[in-house]
C-alpha cells in the first residue's frame, strides 16, 4: 500500500489560452488615476483628423474655390486679404457651428444612452429638441422674425424651450428615484405632446410663417454669425466640462447602484448633473442650428462599436459627432442639388441605422 505522503504532487495542467494583458493604469498624484486604452485613443484621433479635413474642405469650397494652403494661411492670419475676409467672415462661422453642434449632440447622446442603459435613447427621443422647436415656432408664427428677433431671439427662445422641456422630463422621471425606463417613457410622451403643439401652431399660422418655421425645423447651418458662435460655443464648452468632470463617477454608476454606493458615489447627484449637462448640450445645439435629427442617436453607437468599450465614450462620441455633421454639411454643398439642409442628410443616414439597431435588438431577444 502506497503512503499518500510519498506520492508525487499533482501538477497543474498548462493553460490552454494565454491570459489577456490588462490595460495600463496611470496614476497622477494620490487622487487621480485612470486606465489607458490604446484603441479608443486611436479611434478618437482618426475621427478628429476626419473632422479637421471636412472642416477645411467646407471652408475651401464655395463660389470662389481655394486651395488647402490658402485656407490654412487665412486661418492663421496670413495670405491674401480677400481670402482672409472670405474665410474668416463668410465661411468659418458655418464650419465652426457644424463642429460645435455635432460635438454637443454626440456627447449629449452618449450621456443619455449611458444613464438610461438603452442604445435607442437620445435627446430627440426625450423631447428636448421638440421642446426647443415649440418655442422657436411660437416666436416665428407670432411675428418674431418680422420684428427682427430672428438673429438673437430665435436661438435664445430655442435654448429656453429645450431647457424647460428637459426640466419637465427630469422632474417627472425623478419622482421616486431615477429609472432609465421611466425616463424614456416620460420623454416619449413629452416628445409626442410637443410635436402635437408644433403641428397645432403650424395649422393656425400664416402660410409665409409656416414656410420659415418648416425650414428651421429641418435643421440647417446656413447664415451663421460670429455672435451665435460665441454664445453657443461658450454654453456648450461649460456643459461639456461639467459632463467630463462627472464622467468618472458615471463609470461607477454603470456597474450598478449597489456597487456605486459601495464605492462612495452619489448616484442621484451624478445622474442629475449628467442629465442637466446633456439637456443643456442638446438645447444649445438646437439653438445654434435647429433640431438636427439622429446625430445624438447614431454617433454614440458608432463610437461604442469602434472603441469596443462597454458604454458610449463621451469624448469619442463628441469627436465623431463633429466629423459626421461637418461631413454631412460638406455633402450638401458638393454632391446634393439645391443646397439641401444638413438635417435631411443626417436623417437619411440615421434612419437606416435605427432600423438596423431595432432588427438587431429583435434578433437578440429571440435567442
Amino acid at each position: 500500500m502506497t503512503d499518500l505522503r510519498d506520492a508525487p504532487m499533482p501538477v497543474d495542467p498548462a493553460p490552454s489560452e494565454a491570459v489577456p494583458a490588462l490595460p495600463t493604469g496611470v496614476r497622477m498624484g494620490s487622487d487621480v488615476s485612470f486606465v489607458f486604452r490604446l484603441r479608443p485613443v486611436l479611434v478618437t484621433a482618426v475621427a478628429a483628423a476626419l473632422a479637421f479635413v471636412c472642416f477645411c474642405a467646407s471652408i475651401r469650397i464655395g463660389d470662389l474655390p481655394m486651395s488647402f494652403g490658402d485656407v490654412l494661411q487665412a486661418l492663421v492670419g496670413a495670405g491674401d486679404e480677400v481670402n482672409r475676409f472670405i474665410v474668416n467672415d463668410l465661411r468659418l462661422p458655418r464650419a465652426l457651428m457644424g463642429v460645435i453642434v455635432g460635438a454637443a449632440l454626440g456627447m449629449s447622446g452618449a450621456i443619455v444612452q449611458s444613464i438610461s442603459h438603452n442604445p435607442l435613447a437620445s435627446p430627440d427621443l426625450l423631447g428636448i429638441s421638440s421642446g426647443a422647436g415649440v418655442a422657436a415656432v411660437f416666436l416665428i408664427t407670432a411675428g418674431g422674425t418680422a420684428a427682427g428677433l430672428s438673429r438673437y431671439g430665435l436661438p435664445a427662445a430655442a435654448l429656453a424651450g429645450g431647457l424647460v422641456t428637459g426640466a419637465i422630463v427630469y422632474v417627472l422621471a425623478a419622482r421616486g428615484g431615477m429609472d432609465g425606463i421611466r425616463l424614456i417613457l416620460i420623454g416619449v410622451a413629452v416628445n409626442a405632446l410637443m410635436h402635437a403643439v408644433i403641428t397645432w401652431m403650424l395649422v393656425r399660422a400664416d402660410m409665409r410663417d409656416v414656410g420659415a418655421a418648416k425650414t428651421w425645423l429641418v435643421g440647417s447651418l446656413d447664415a451663421r454669425t460670429w455672435d451665435q458662435i460665441v454664445g453657443v460655443g461658450a454654453v456648450a464648452a461649460v456643459a461639456a466640462m461639467i459632463a467630463l468632470g462627472a464622467s468618472f463617477a458615471l463609470r461607477a454608476v454603470q456597474l450598478g447602484d449597489d456597487v456605486a454606493r459601495g464605492l462612495g458615489v452619489g448616484i442621484g447627484r451624478t445622474r442629475a448633473v449628467l442629465l442637466i449637462a446633456a439637456v443643456v448640450l442638446a438645447a444649445v445645439s438646437v439653438a445654434g442650428a435647429g433640431p438636427i435629427a439622429f446625430v445624438a442617436f447614431v454617433c454614440p453607437q458608432v463610437a461604442l462599436r469602434l472603441t469596443g468599450l462597454s458604454s458610449p465614450p463621451l469624448v469619442s462620441s463628441a469627436v465623431i459627432g463633429a466629423a459626421m455633421l461637418s461631413g454631412a454639411d460638406l455633402l450638401t454643398r458638393t454632391l446634393l442639388p439645391d443646397y439641401l439642409p444638413v438635417g435631411i442628410v443626417t436623417s437619411a443616414v440615421g434612419g437606416p441605422f435605427l432600423v438596423y439597431l431595432l432588427v438587431r435588438q429583435n434578433l437578440k431577444g429571440k435567442r
